[in-house]
């Protein structure tokens, strides 16, 4: 049976010995003796049930489960060190955090976010890329972005509903036999290249059926877990993508990117913005709220002209 931790000053002593491989230089940096550094190890050996070091002469090795334990409290304490320097050093009227989905992070974003920054220099900005629920009550974000199914009848509008667009590289055209087709490339062409989705194939075949394109043996081969993960194959050319205009856009705007003229499709998902539940909403949040919107206008008016 396990026993639990009492104390953590033994895994700070711990740290520190495994990364100098030594307890006199540990206590040197610690400003405690190397006597009283090898009790606290030996007491924490004895409370683990199992070696940290082998003690050799003239020699500390460490062992392969005290390497694992290193490498786990010396991120804890990284982690530790930097939310204390945090608390410490920032106002939280200017600190703005955000928590967002992988993909949003990076393809939505993080590509124009400067423009917030340049318009409020005076705010210091935290992102967190997590697709996991968080507590925001707990004061540990000001922000949070989620993906969900929308639903009509809520309260909230969503800072937008997903639309899906079919798109390609310009590089997967290289790879046809046929040197002479235009690059615009006809509906049915195009289905002959491998069909990349996320979680499954049913929106694609939501998106044949509307566009009435006739049932045939197509390659949905390639799946991927985060629409992140399938814009950015789309863009190294592994086939044909039917992908989230948000998270493609940026993608679509550089020419990275073609938009094939087939129907859209309105997705059932989409992304809102959640917020602390205060009284009146901070100024940071209002004015991070209010650029969303504007951004999102921005990149939607572009999806009309196309």
């Amino acid at each position: 049976m396990s026993k639990p931790l009492r104390s953590l000053s033994g895994l700070i002593d711990f740290e520190c010995a495994a990364r100098w491989c030594s307890f006199k230089l540990a206590a040197r940096e610690l400003n405690k003796t190397p006597a009283a550094i090898s009790q606290q190890i030996k007491q924490l050996e004895q409370t683990l049930g199992f070696a940290l070091f082998t003690r050799q002469t003239r020699q500390l090795v460490i062992t392969e489960k005290g390497q694992e334990l290193a490498s786990a409290v010396a991120k804890h304490l990284r982690e530790l060190n930097a939310k204390v320097a945090a608390l410490q050093t920032t106002n939280e009227e200017h600190v703005l955090r955000i928590s967002t989905t992988h993909s949003f992070a990076m393809k939505w974003l993080t590509p124009r976010l400067h423009r917030f920054v340049e318009r409020h220099p005076e705010l210091d900005i935290r992102i967190e890329s997590n697709d996991a629920l968080v507590n925001l009550n707990d004061s540990s974000y000001d922000v949070a972005i989620r993906y969900s199914k929308i639903q009509d009848t809520a309260d909230a509008a969503p800072l937008l509903r997903e639309k899906l667009v079919v798109v390609y590289s310009p590089a997967l055209l290289k790879k046809t036999v046929s040197t002479k087709k235009s690059a615009t490339q006809s509906l049915i062409s195009l289905l002959k290249f491998p069909l990349l989705f996320e979680g499954t194939p049913e929106n694609w075949l939501r998106l044949l059926k509307e566009n009435r394109i006739p049932d045939a043996h197509y390659d949905f081969s390639h799946g991927y877990s985060h629409s992140g993960l399938l814009v950015q194959a789309a863009v190294a050319a592994h086939g044909v993508a039917l992908a989230p205009y948000s998270i493609a856009y940026e993608d679509i705007r550089k020419g990275a990117l073609i938009i094939a003229p087939f129907k859209r499709l309105t997705s059932q998902y989409g992304y809102r913005v959640l917020y602390r539940a205060e009284e009146e909403p901070s100024l940071k949040t209002k004015l991070f709220d209010a650029w969303l919107h504007e951004e999102v206008d921005e990149m939607e008016s572009h999806l009309i002209e196309n």
